[in-house]
């Protein structure tokens, strides 16, 4: 009978107990009157596409209103890293912003290459607020026809 009387928290893992808690706390923030919950004020994460065809790897990335000199594009330790920062507009004297959804700030995207590709032979291109990297596989990678022979 005693055993009931122990609250339910208490006689989960400690994990569980944390989720439950957190869980509790995203709950009342998700209902609350704030929508500050959703935003994610300071962070600019770009958004990332990788392709692979025959001939190689094409990485896209979104960054609108940005410019070339605005981030950096490496290959370095077997991965391709995008970084910059994307600046805050300056606020404009006379106007009183009822919502502000666009997002700001230093990014950083890193996105690990197969080892089947030229590292040194990589590529970029930036046209209209997307950043486009191609990186060629290396001839061993490369498919090849197989002739058959009757």
């Amino acid at each position: 009978m005693a055993r009931t009387m122990v609250p339910w928290t208490e006689r989960l893992p400690r994990t569980l107990g944390r989720l439950e808690r957190d869980f509790g706390r995203f709950v009342e923030g998700m209902l609350s009157e704030d929508d500050r919950w959703m935003s994610l004020e300071g962070t600019f994460v770009p958004t990332v596409n990788v392709a692979e065809n025959a001939e190689g790897v094409e990485i896209t990335v979104e960054l609108p209103g940005m410019k070339a000199e605005d981030f950096n594009v490496e290959v370095k330790n077997g991965a391709l890293w995008i970084s910059g920062e994307k600046k805050e507009e300056k606020e404009e004297k006379g106007k009183t912003f009822h919502r502000v959804e666009r997002s700001y700030g230093e990014f950083r995207r890193v996105i690990p290459l197969p080892a089947t590709v030229a590292e040194d032979k990589v590529a970029a291109e930036y046209k209209t607020g997307v950043l486009r990297v191609t990186v060629p596989k290396t001839a061993e990678a490369r498919p090849r026809r197989v002739e058959v022979k009757t």
